[in-house]
């Protein structure tokens, strides 16, 4: 399908927001249809799964993938805007085994159902049989501590120690493989660094962070300006909402796929995350101001899709006004905003695509800049930082590519750009002769200098490099924009090239640098990393700093709240709590408790509930074998209740999906656009098989539980148990159909296989 020219939106900018999911809009009375899909739209990513998180935002830096540990549970690798980069091609997915995946959910509850009826019966009889789900291995240890059967506990550990984890390397970080004995010995063979003992002190610069805060990001509702989303999810929000007069809902209000598809929705459901996203950003620099925090990257990701070949848009008129609201905040309080486009954008590629989306991408980045409208010096200080990209036939040759296209570009993109060194392959001495040649300022990053740098004219650490400050700082001087640097540390176990890119959390010292810099700290504890800083070293604004209490936020409603409702349903004599006026939630209480200490993050949280054990009989005595007996019985009744409910869910099989049609030939649809809705048509027939398992959960546990109070359990169970070995179901057989490219066509008919 050709790329789809898209209509100016109609939304004129944000109002006030009532509820901190749903923004109202201003309309047009030709996009009214439109306006009310958008404002109807659940922001929220704790609410709706559809929304998430912008990977490049919860990384430590956007250029390279080596922090992808850091992404929130409802995060995934997201399609990149450059859709067409070499980097981002994933190879096909093998065409039976994600909708077997879905249909095996299916039974799920029918497994372990007769796992933990295995692991209860064999435990009772001494035996030592292995479970095969984490469930019945945890029932089996339990009733085994509990009758004190020895044999059990050998039998696992022996298979313990032979199994699965012989190979496992214990000092490997996350389960990650050992690295490869002759790069751990180069690299432990290289000379040491040599750092430079100046610091920088007084410190009287700005220091700041990248895109995410991850206090506000835990706050409720969340404050934070990366909420991105997936094709697929643009495609479905083309359909209209099943019942158009309420608001959108993940499960009881979705798009309706049988209504005829309408881009124009979708494009609406793409802004509404993106005046989400400005609506929380001047709180992010309000919050940022009251600890002393007057420098912050803008994340790439506020605007989704934007430099999409296909799905891209332009950012007028629709975010105008929020955008110079957010300007507004940024010249009121003096700071400093930048960007980072990631590693896709890449000017000196021998593809042409490449070279295409990324001045695509590059404009894009400067509209979202220009329409902050800042005053004259921080509008020339909120640059672009860009690396050089990939090695393509050798370096010459790629900065001759590099020249080439930068000459191309718009004036008011080459006035923001600036080159970073990196850690893959260009080191300063590369870029900085190609910043002094073309008039571009060079962004020094320490860390990346200190794994990618030229032996025969400098040594690692920073005391050689501090000999090339003079020319650096003149790249920024001649153009009159105030110069930045970047500065991280790898984490302490890192030994080979590869794993010392990976940023640490906090970083333990300043860089030698001047001490009214603009220094970017990259790390993934976000502002906590600023912190660290100014309580370690005493800078201005350690003072406003104190530590969280733990699981408890004092700046929120929340408990307001819940005691209101109490008092609803019980009245009495107590006074109303205060509640805590709209512009001072989520900003850290006057105690300023905004320092979470390292590795406790999970502390901006409420605890989660703890599910205490019953507690021992008072003679401190164990079960009895009738008591054994009687629990196996029970889970054998459960066992053959859930067998009987999947059988007969799954003897009608599931219906095949008819095919869609929405005016347009499978051979005009783009990669990105088959692929999305491949996953439409896989995510619809997962619900199907998803809602067929509930029930059989369902009706098991009502069987169960009616069996248990009539007293109706057979005397002969155990025998039955044993009669029943060997016929348990072993896996569900799932017709799949292929279409005419060969791909995913749908499931026409699943079975149990006994």
């Amino acid at each position: 399908m050709a790329a789809t020219k898209r209509k100016l939106s109609s939304i004129d900018g944000p109002a006030t927001a009532t509820n901190g999911d749903v923004p109202p809009f201003k309309r047009r009375a030709s996009a009214r249809k439109a306006s009310t899909a958008a404002s109807q739209a659940v922001v929220n990513p704790d609410i709706n799964a559809d929304v998430l998180d912008a990977p490049d935002a919860t990384r430590a830096s956007p250029d390279s993938d080596v922090n992808e540990s850091i992404i929130p549970t409802n995060g995934i690798k997201s399609e990149s805007p450059l859709s067409d980069a070499p980097d981002v091609v994933e190879p096909p997915p093998k065409k039976r085994s994600r909708a077997k995946k879905a249909s095996q959910e299916a039974v799920k509850n029918v497994h372990e159902a007769e796992e933990v009826v295995s692991a209860v019966v064999d435990a009772a009889e001494g035996k030592v049989q292995p479970a095969r789900t984490p469930r019945a291995k945890k029932v089996k240890q339990e009733v085994a501590d509990q009758t004190s059967e020895t044999p059990v506990k050998a039998a696992l550990a022996k298979k313990s120690k032979k199994g699965e984890e012989q190979d496992y390397d214990p000092e490997a970080e996350d389960g990650e493989e050992a690295v490869d004995e002759d790069e751990v010995k180069e690299a432990l063979s290289r000379p040491p660094p040599v750092n430079s003992d100046y610091l920088p002190l007084p410190w009287k610069g700005r220091l700041g962070y990248a895109c995410l805060n991850t206090y506000l990001r835990n706050a409720t509702p969340p404050v934070f300006c990366s909420r991105t989303c997936r094709i697929q999810s643009i495609l479905e929000h083309r359909h209209p909402l099943q019942d158009s007069s309420q608001p959108e809902h993940p499960t009881k209000n979705k798009p309706d796929r049988s209504e005829p598809a309408d881009v124009e929705l979708g494009q609406r459901y793409v802004e509404a995350l993106c005046l989400a996203n400005l609506r929380d950003l001047p709180k992010m620099l309000r919050w940022n101001d009251k600890y002393n925090i007057k420098f912050m990257r803008l994340s790439s990701e506020m605007f989704p899709f934007a430099s999409h070949p296909e799905y891209g848009y332009k950012l007028t008129p629709f975010a105008s006004e929020a955008l110079a609201e957010v300007g507004k905040v940024v010249a009121e309080l003096g700071h400093r905003v930048t960007t980072h486009p990631g590693q896709f954008t890449q000017l000196g590629s021998p593809r042409r695509s490449v070279i295409e989306n990324a001045i695509r991408d590059l404009e894009y980045h400067d509209e979202m800049l220009s329409l902050l409208k800042l005053p004259e010096q921080q509008d020339k200080d909120a640059v672009m930082i860009l690396h050089m990209g990939g090695i393509f036939e050798g370096k010459a040759e790629t900065i001759a590519r590099f020249k080439e296209e930068y000459v191309k570009l718009p004036q008011s993109v080459k006035n923001r750009l600036v080159l970073e060194n990196d850690d893959m392959g260009w080191s300063v001495h590369d870029i900085l002769p190609v910043c002094e040649e073309l008039n571009i300022p060079m962004v020094l990053d320490y860390h990346h200098h200190n794994i990618v740098f030229d032996p025969e004219q400098i040594r690692e650490g920073t005391k050689d490099v501090i000999d090339l400050y003079p020319r650096i700082t003149a790249t920024w001087t001649r153009k009159g924009i105030t110069q930045k640097m970047h500065y991280s540390e790898p984490t302490p176990p890192a030994i080979t090239k590869t794993q010392r890119r990976k940023h640490n959390p906090r970083v333990a010292t300043l860089p030698p640098c001047a001490p009214d810099m603009d220094l970017m700290i990259e790390a993934k504890d976000k502002e906590q990393a600023v912190f660290e800083l100014m309580r370690t070293f005493k800078l201005p604004g350690f003072d406003r700093i104190n530590d969280v209490l733990a699981y408890t936020r004092a700046d929120d409603n929340k408990h307001a709240l819940q005691s209101l409702n109490k008092k609803k349903k019980k009245p009495n004599d107590e006074p109303e709590p205060a509640m805590i006026p709209d512009e001072d939630v989520a900003m850290g209480g006057p105690e300023g408790r905004v320092y979470w200490p390292p590795g406790m993050e999970e502390w901006l949280r409420p605890k989660k509930r703890e599910v205490k054990k019953k507690a021992e009989p008072a003679d401190g005595g164990g079960k009895t074998k009738a008591q054994i007996k009687k629990e196996a019985e029970e889970a054998y009744s459960a066992r053959e209740a859930a067998k009987s409910a999947a059988a007969a869910v799954t003897n009608g099989g599931v219906k095949r999906e008819e095919e869609e049609e929405e005016g347009e030939e499978e051979e005009d649809m783009t990669a990105a656009t088959k692929k999305a809705r491949a996953a439409m048509r896989k995510k619809e027939v997962a619900g199907q098989v998803k809602e067929q398992a509930r029930r059989v959960e369902v009706e098991a546990k009502k069987m169960v539980r009616e069996a248990v109070q009539a007293g109706k359990v057979e005397n002969g169970g155990m025998r039955k148990k044993r009669a029943w070995r060997g016929k348990r179901v072993s896996y569900v057989d799932v017709d799949v159909d292929e279409d005419e490219e060969g791909g995913y066509g749908g499931v026409s008919g699943i079975s149990i296989i006994r």
